[in-house]
């Protein structure tokens, strides 16, 4: 079996190499999806090399920086095994083919299409940040970028019963997509102040001090960006203490403790494709290429502030 997986291999730089298909149910790759952040700061090297470590992908080979092979949007056939013939999504990097045990597969729930699915671990993400940030029925929340968590994010606050969703973003391309996924919309000259919940996910400096300013008193705001080696300055001067405000970061790899005696990473993750059986979320699909064009066109997607997710076609 040959197989061909993309590797980031400088900064800016991609390429594809021959790739091991390692033991277990084989799958034959059919699309996957690049998770802009995170994938944008392992492309320019910004790991810091105190997350080496904790920022590994479940499948990834080499190491931070460079040569890396990185990713965890799959979604592909399997062709052999129990559940042969099925449609799976899998933590697997951008490759053509591979081999996993069967535990780290997940079968497509009926009714959702491959093609959405890639943005299982984007959309499993979003849940986390929502349980993170205690947002409960009837509260304001703002969520402070309209990327493609911030989006899912927005999308699962908005069907909490009575919720006020605003999605906040200075790009104004995002207000079609936010207001069919039932939110309101704002650039961040108008966003509005007084909400119960503040959610962070532009991963910008910018982005965090608007969020601390829309808090009201006593509100959470949840940090879900994570900014790689660059440093963050706050202003926790003002008003900041006086209102009792709260940060809380929350991070996909850790279930949160008040949930994790219950819900296991597959059952979080399972849940999350289970949540993509929506089709107005066809509208974070921003763009597709092949793979043989991939290393080309990945840097020029990376940088794109308009990309949501990229979808690889196998």
């Amino acid at each position: 079996m040959t197989a061909r997986a993309l590797w980031c291999t400088a900064p800016g730089e991609a390429q594809l190499r021959p790739a091991q298909v390692g033991d277990g149910i084989h799958v034959r790759s059919l699309f996957s999806g690049i998770s802009r952040g995170t994938e944008r700061l392992v492309l320019s090297g910004k790991v810091p090399s105190s997350e080496h470590d904790r920022m590994r992908a479940p499948f990834q080979e080499g190491e931070f920086p460079f040569p890396v092979k990185y990713g965890y949007a799959n979604v592909g056939q399997a062709i052999d095994g129990a559940i042969a013939g099925r449609m799976v999504f899998s933590l697997f990097p951008h490759q053509t083919e591979f081999r996993l045990p069967e535990d780290a597969l997940i079968p497509l729930p009926d009714g959702l299409p491959p093609e959405r699915a890639i943005m299982a671990a984007n959309m499993e993400t979003a849940l986390n940040i929502l349980w993170d940030s205690g947002a409960g029925a009837g509260d304001r929340i703002a969520v402070v970028g309209g990327g493609l968590v911030g989006l899912l994010t927005a999308s699962l606050a908005a069907r909490l019963p009575g919720a006020e969703v605003t999605v906040i973003d200075p790009l104004p391309e995002r207000a079609a997509i936010a207001r069919d996924l039932r939110c309101a919309f704002t650039t961040p000259d108008d966003a509005p102040g007084d909400q119960d919940v503040v959610i962070h996910t532009s991963a910008s400096q910018a982005g965090l001090v608007l969020a601390l300013s829309l808090a009201g008193p006593q509100a959470t705001i949840a940090e879900a960006s994570w900014h790689g080696a660059e440093q963050v300055a706050l202003p926790l001067g003002g008003a900041f203490h006086s209102r009792r405000l709260r940060i809380v970061s929350t991070q996909v790899g850790g279930i949160p403790p008040d949930r994790a005696p219950r819900w296991t990473y597959r059952r979080r993750l399972t849940k999350a494709l289970d949540l993509l059986r929506d089709a107005r979320l066809d509208a974070l699909i921003s763009g597709q290429t092949g793979f043989a064009d991939l290393p080309d066109a990945y840097p020029d997607i990376l940088a794109d502030p308009a990309t949501l997710c990229h979808r690889i076609i196998y």
